[in-house]
């Protein structure tokens, strides 16, 4: 290290002017630092380097945004936002419109490249099979229409009236062969019938012939079963039921006449227990009687008995009573006494305290009224400083009204203004898509005729393809003719 006093190095900070380095004495916290001397032709400076390199914390801002950093600082008016966003909007509407304008020279540029360009085969076949995939789709949505459609019914309608007139000339057919066979095997079915009924009328003849000699085992058989009826065991068995029947009818009577003997004996017993119930009952009514006697007896000496302890009781307490009435007169008296000696004490304290109270009033009522005074006059002067201020405040109200009514009208001026300018604009927009739905509208018209004939050769195609099937002359005029209303 090298001293202040001998320099080091010369370094040149300007024409004619040298700088040279020296050591730096000890700073306080026991660390040295290195001293530049600069020597200029008026003046010697000595600066410090620093432990620190300074450019690690700093921030090298571009000119835009250290212009952005003061102008976004600055408090906007409230002209200036609406401005702001104008700008902003009519900005993005433009680079919009530059965008669009872009796209359409690019794919104008495709456009012709493409056409100028030589294809390969490749593309030729993709060519071709887009071709064909959009024929087809144009086909798949001209099927999709009503007209079409309706064609198709017609077609389908005929084929199927053509097919139903076939199988019903085919059924009438079967029906005429159905007949003549139903016919033949009822000729068939008669001759046999012919057949069975002379068969069977022959068989009748000879069972009618060979049948005389039957009667005579019917007889005997009948006469069997009357002579089992009346024969001598069966009035024996007769007798036999109806002795057993006399039998159980005697059985019957005496056991009726014994159950009615023992209900004879029940009776007669009931009677006797009811006749002893009723000595008892009457013996413990006069047992009952003669008990309440005595109580009755017995209460009424109670009560005698009780009635004189009442009388005795009676005229102790009167003689108590008198003498109780005699100590409340005295008491009585004494207390009136004392009341009367305290009722003059609070008297006298209360007309004391009336005077001390009345004495403290009027000092209250005078202090009262100067404190009132004081007080309106102080009201007197705040009520003047308030008139002023508020009218300073009206004064600066009014200023500031007529500022906010000019900033208004400027602002309706520029409303309406901006107003106009959207109407002119609204204007010349409203021209631009009427033009462009007269344009549609036209197109429109194309595209309906376009529509028209390509039906006609569909309908055409489809009319020739149903002749080709081979379909009757008188159904395909028909549909034709129900094509041409559609």
């Amino acid at each position: 290290m090298l001293t202040n006093s001998v320099p080091t190095s010369t370094q040149l900070d300007k024409p004619g002017n040298s700088a040279s380095k020296a050591p730096k004495n000890p700073s306080r916290r026991n660390q040295e630092r290195e001293t530049i001397q600069i020597i200029t032709k008026d003046l010697i400076r000595n600066l410090r380097i620093p432990l620190k390199d300074p450019s690690v914390d700093s921030v090298i801002l571009p000119s835009a945004e250290f212009q952005r950093i003061p102008s976004t600082a600055r408090v906007l008016t409230k002209e200036e936002p609406e401005a702001v966003r104008e700008a902003h909007q009519r900005k993005k509407e433009e680079g919009i419109r530059a965008a669009e304008e872009m796209k359409r020279k690019i794919h104008e540029a495709d456009l012709s490249r493409m056409k100028n360009q030589a294809l390969t085969e490749l593309e030729l076949e993709a060519r071709d099979r887009a071709q064909r995939l959009l024929e087809r789709a144009n086909a798949l949505k001209m099927e999709e229409e009503d007209e079409i459609k309706k064609l198709n019914n017609l077609i389908l309608a005929a084929q199927c009236q053509a097919t139903r007139d076939v199988q019903m000339d085919e059924k009438k057919q079967i029906q005429a062969e159905l007949s003549e066979e139903e016919k033949r095997l009822d000729a068939m079915m008669e001759v046999e019938r012919r057949r069975a009924l002379e068969t069977h009328s022959r068989v009748k003849y000879k069972l009618i012939g060979g049948g005389g000699g039957g009667g005579g085992g019917g007889a005997t058989i009948w006469t069997v079963q009357l002579e089992s009826v009346s024969s001598p065991t069966g009035g024996l068995l007769l007798l036999q039921a109806m002795e057993k029947k006399r039998e159980e009818q005697q059985h019957l009577n005496e056991e009726i006449m014994r159950i009615n003997t023992e209900t004879m004996q029940a009776k007669e017993q009931r009677r006797e227990e009811e006749k002893l119930a009723d000595m008892r009952n009457m013996e413990y009514m006069r047992n009952k009687m003669k008990r309440e006697a005595e109580y009755e007896a017995e209460q009424r000496r109670i009560k005698k008995e009780k009635e004189l302890e009442i009388a005795r009781l009676r005229a102790r307490q009167e003689k108590a009573k008198d003498y109780k009435s005699e100590q409340d007169d005295l008491r009585v008296r004494r207390n009136q006494e004392a009341s009367d000696r305290e009722w003059r004490r609070k008297e006298k304290e209360l007309s004391a305290k009336k005077a001390q109270e009345k004495a403290m009033l009027r000092a209250a009522r005078m202090e009262q009224v100067h404190c009132k005074e004081h007080l309106l006059s102080m009201e007197a002067g705040r009520e003047k400083a308030e008139f002023e201020r508020v009218l300073k405040v009206q004064h600066e109200a009014i200023v500031r009204q007529q500022e906010d009514e000019q900033k208004q009208q400027q602002k309706a001026r520029n409303h309406a203004d901006a107003i106009r300018n959207q109407v002119r604009e609204r204007g010349l927009s409203a021209v631009a898509k009427r033009r462009e739905i007269f344009k549609e509208a036209n197109q429109f018209v194309e595209e309906a005729r376009q529509r028209r004939v390509r039906l006609d050769e569909i309908k055409e195609k489809k009319l020739k393809e149903l002749k080709a099937t081979g379909l009757s002359e008188r159904y395909c005029s028909e549909v034709e003719r129900k094509a041409c209303a559609l």
